[in-house]
């Protein structure tokens, strides 16, 4: 036990676990980090950061047998050869869907900070007055000036781009030089500002570094490269990943250890003592358990295995899982509604083109039911847009040869893709729970998943089709029609909830500062703590919650109420 006793513990590599990690070490906490996946290093453990497509076996695509083998993971965006080997195989790890549900997963070291999509933007504090004004969920605990501060904190050392525009639905923080719109993409916001009172158009947030500080110098990290091959690992470390930026920051202290392959199992309640005082894992490969042991614990493992490890970590005192007195550990599952598309094309600026790859899209903040209850459904969305030029393809009236390819040398038309991204409204019947019968290969049962699409949803699709088409045509977009993915709720990325904070221990699991209310010495600052979804991408809230309960954590510490 002493020679596996640290003064802190966090499980889980990723966005919010890199940031605890960073936060404990360099307030002198002797910290150790496990992680379930296999290490990944900075620059080291990118094989494909530099490569051509003619250098991979498939030119980037993904084989048949695979897609048939690994259906769910096939469906991200991101998933292609060069970056296959920052996912989770679903044959690997086997879930069971009471519903479909598509769980996209990197088990890693750094988890899905190396394949996320680095959008960042701050929730306002209609959002988190949202559940209590209208009624659903439970109040938040803390409001958005509780917050504010720690944004600004994490958003200095992550660099985050973007423009400074006075909005109170999105508020402003602390940025880097934006990316620019292109002429298309100005055309449009124009037109959309002359045509609407209640909506702003702005350029898209994201955590890459178009005009590096010296914080993020000396981490190392250099200017954003517009490559967009970032799900590979930037060579640059020009986007924030937490193997690029907070792990060596925290390997720097001198406190940090890092353990991968380790697979937790529980958190071990000590009936005698009334507290949670260590960590039971598994050894990914040898299968062999250890116990690890710390007076303060950190859960950063994302949202539905931190759900997985509490539902696991039962005892006498907490027969249904770690903290779960009220019964709602695994409930209220909430994620992010990206089922509506809206495609156009746009006449005129053929003389025009643009720079690079951009790694980011115009973004417009949520204009429904704001501040008021005004619509026939709840809540809202967030909406983005993109215009580029694209070659003309091949059609069956155009032969391969030397037209073909003159046509093709060519940029075409101007397109426009427009996107939804609706906050879903947190309910009991979305849940998740342990399989009673099933278990993976180390001893663990499987997660069983239980979330769907409800009428709000939908209407929310319905609004959004029906606006999009409308501001594309007051923009001038010609040729605009509407699409409905039918996505399975999780290939969003974003599923969150099911350890939600709050202030009645009856109705919620964590308090104000992301702490079990009733094992004070447990800390859950992922996706799982949130207790509503907001419109907003949610990564940097992750951060900013994390850093400030680090903070509550330790200061709590010193004044010996966790030993």
């Amino acid at each position: 036990m002493k020679s596996n006793r640290f003064d802190a513990i966090v499980i889980g590599s990723g966005i919010s676990g890199g940031w605890a990690a960073k936060e404990l070490c360099e307030k002198g906490m002797k910290t150790l980090v496990l992680e379930r996946g296999r290490d990944v290093q900075h620059l080291k453990d990118y094989p494909t950061m530099t490569s051509a497509p003619w250098e991979m076996e498939h030119r980037n695509q993904i084989p048949r047998a695979d897609k048939l083998e690994n259906p769910v993971v096939n469906k991200c965006y991101a998933y292609k050869e060069d970056t296959q080997h920052f996912f989770v195989k679903d044959s690997e790890h086997p879930y069971v869907q009471e519903k479909p549900f598509d769980w996209v997963r990197g088990y890693q070291v750094g988890g899905k900070s190396l394949i996320w999509a680095r959008q960042t933007q701050r929730w306002s504090k209609y959002d988190f007055e949202g559940p209590d004004r209208d009624g659903f969920a439970v109040d938040w605990p803390i409001r958005y000036e509780d917050i504010a501060p720690w944004y600004s904190h994490v958003e200095r050392f992550v660099g985050v781009s973007g423009s400074y525009e006075g909005l109170e639905t999105l508020p402003d923080g602390e940025f880097l030089k934006a990316w620019e719109m292109n002429c298309v993409e100005e055309a449009i916001q124009k037109r959309i500002k002359a045509a609407y009172t209640d909506r702003d158009v702005i350029i898209g947030r994201c955590a890459h570094l178009t005009s590096p500080k010296k914080v993020h110098l000396d981490q190392g990290r250099g200017q954003c490269m517009a490559r967009h091959q970032c799900y590979r690992g930037c060579p640059f470390g020009a986007y924030f990943s937490s193997n690029s930026s907070t792990l060596p920051a925290a390997a720097k202290t001198g406190n940090l250890t890092l353990r991968p392959d380790s697979v937790v199992h529980s958190l071990i309640y000590d009936e005698t003592k009334e507290k949670v005082t260590g960590v039971q894992i598994v050894d990914r490969i040898s299968k062999e358990t250890s116990e690890y042991f710390a007076p303060v614990i950190f859960i950063n493992a994302a949202a539905l295995n931190s759900n997985l490890i509490l539902l696991n970590s039962t005892s006498n005192r907490f027969p249904q899982g770690l903290g779960n007195d009220s019964g709602v550990l695994g409930k209220y599952i909430a994620f992010h509604n990206y089922r509506g598309v809206v495609n156009a094309n746009y006449e005129g600026f053929e003389d025009k083109y643009y720079y690079g790859r951009r790694p980011t899209a115009v973004m417009m903040p949520n204009f429904r039911n704001v501040k008021k209850q005004e619509m026939d459904f709840m809540r809202g969305y967030m909406t983005f847009y993109s215009a580029g030029r694209s070659g003309f393809g091949h059609s069956p009236d155009m032969p391969f040869g030397a037209g073909f390819k003159e046509k093709n040398s060519k940029p075409g038309p101007w397109s426009v893709y427009m996107m939804m991204q609706g906050e879903t409204i947190p309910k009991e019947t979305n849940w998740v729970t342990l399989s009673p019968d099933r278990k993976d290969e180390w001893g663990i049962p499987l997660l069983q998943i239980d979330v769907s699409y409800d009428e709000n949803d939908e209407k929310i699709l319905r609004d959004f089709h029906g606006q999009g088409e409308e501001m594309l045509s007051k923009a001038g977009c010609v040729n605009i029609r509407s699409g409905d993915s039918k996505q399975a709720p999780g290939l969003d990325i974003h599923e969150m909830g099911g350890v939600r904070m709050g202030r009645d221990p009856k109705t919620s699991l964590l308090n104000g500062f992301n702490q079990l209310h009733a094992a004070p010495n447990v800390f859950v600052t992922d996706g799982a703590c949130m207790t509503s979804t907001g419109t907003q991408n949610p990564s940097i809230t992750y951060m900013a919650l994390t850093a400030r309960a680090v903070n509550y954590a330790v200061s709590e510490m010193k004044k010996g109420n966790l030993k």
